[in-house]
């Protein structure tokens, strides 16, 4: 038999074990999905060199893995019955309460940086009167019934002044410029002023248009400088709200001799334009394919009040025409200098095209993209015909 004290020491000393290993096992680190996940670092590409890294934790939906200038489809990680998530796209938030420019001011005209370019054009609109960087619809879209787009909107306020982008003479006013007759007011253009410039290009005269006008404020035969306010922003003709159809037209004054007016105006004081060629898998021209572009520095920062996103179309096949140079169909204008991100969604394939380009002050920057092929940069080959603008 065992004394009391002795019994009553084993006692003491067997729950001191029991406390003692209890203490070990819960001190044990057991990983879990929430401290064991694995870290996705961003690497930028050469262009990108000396940005800060962005590393992130993956998120609960299938990640695409490649590298961001592999210039191949990312391969989404996802079961064949499980729907595949593209990049949570936003609009820029304008700040509430606050109207600032969103451009700065033009280079002088004109402006052409290499032989090709043909930046003639001073804006029709004034960078202060203008607070969306982006316009609902761009050269080559598609609009009501089924329209090709031959110009580009510049949204704005209704009675926003509007000025001629070159010298010349004022050969319409008033309605009836698309079907040709002043007598038919109902014309999808409205109000319109068109202008016979007093220069050309490549021995062709060129022609601007000014569409949608609320008030015309010069007359029929007047000459006009760069500068001369031609009329008021309406929303006159077949809108949707008030702002400004402009057109460049070359050769003739016509509705199918238009070109992308973007590659006409000359940019913003340190900012760039960004030119594609999208090919689909048989080497023809890709119609109305979505285009997204993201800032990589805004990226890099992970700032979703600052993070900008652009989104163009492809041009549609009709009534539209290239630059005989770049051949272009996808054009993103007016975009401040510095590395961006090129996405190009194939949603019924499941992948998403990546690839990162370098938008440098008042030039072009160009790209290829055919289908299974992927991107090419560099600017196109060196046409045998001579581009000079005439004198």
């Amino acid at each position: 038999m065992i004394p009391g004290r002795i019994r009553t020491l084993l006692i003491f000393l067997g729950i001191c074990w029991i406390v003692s290993a209890g203490c070990q096992t819960t001190g044990t680190l057991v990983p879990s999905p929430e401290t064991d996940s694995l870290v996705q670092d961003f690497t930028p590409s050469p262009s990108g060199a000396g940005q800060p890294t962005l590393s992130a934790s993956p998120s609960p939906s299938p990640v695409p893995s490649s590298t961001p200038d592999s210039g191949v489809p990312l391969e989404v990680k996802s079961s064949p019955t499980a729907a595949v998530e593209l990049p949570r796209l936003s609009f820029p938030t304008p700040t509430p309460g606050s109207r600032s420019p969103w451009r700065p001011p033009v280079y002088p005209i004109p402006w052409a940086p290499n032989p090709y370019d043909h930046f003639y054009f001073s804006r029709p609109i004034a960078a202060d009167d203008i607070d969306r960087p982006f316009s609902n619809y761009g050269y080559g879209d598609v609009y009501f019934e089924n329209v090709v787009h031959t110009g580009i909107d510049i949204p704005g306020e209704q009675g926003t002044p509007v000025y001629a982008a070159g010298p010349g003479k004022v050969i319409w006013t008033g309605y009836g410029y698309y079907r040709g007759s002043s007598n038919i007011l109902n014309d999808p253009y409205g109000k319109v002023v068109a202008i016979k410039h007093s220069f050309g290009y490549q021995a062709q005269p060129l022609f601007t248009v000014y569409a949608h006008l609320e008030d015309i404020t010069v007359r029929n035969g007047q000459y006009v400088q760069a500068g001369d306010q031609v009329g008021i922003m309406g929303e006159t003709g077949h809108t949707t709200g008030p702002h400004l159809h402009f057109e460049v037209r070359i050769g003739e004054d016509n509705y199918f001799a238009t070109r992308n007016p973007n590659l006409w105006l000359a940019p913003p004081q340190g900012w760039g334009l960004l030119i594609g060629q999208i090919r689909d898998g048989s080497g023809r021209l890709w119609e109305q394919q979505t285009i997204y572009l993201h800032s990589q520095l805004d990226a890099r920062l992970q700032n979703t009040d600052q993070d900008q996103l652009w989104i163009a179309r492809t041009y549609k096949n009709e009534a539209i025409h290239s630059d005989p140079y770049y051949q272009e169909n996808l054009v993103f204008p007016d975009l401040p200098a510095g590395t961006y991100q090129i996405n190009i969604p194939m949603t019924e394939y499941g992948l998403v095209f990546t690839h990162q380009i370098e938008i440098f002050p008042g030039q072009v920057s160009y790209f290829q993209f055919q289908l299974w092929d992927g991107f090419k940069d560099g600017p196109p080959p060196t046409p045998t015909v001579n581009f000079s603008p005439a004198p």
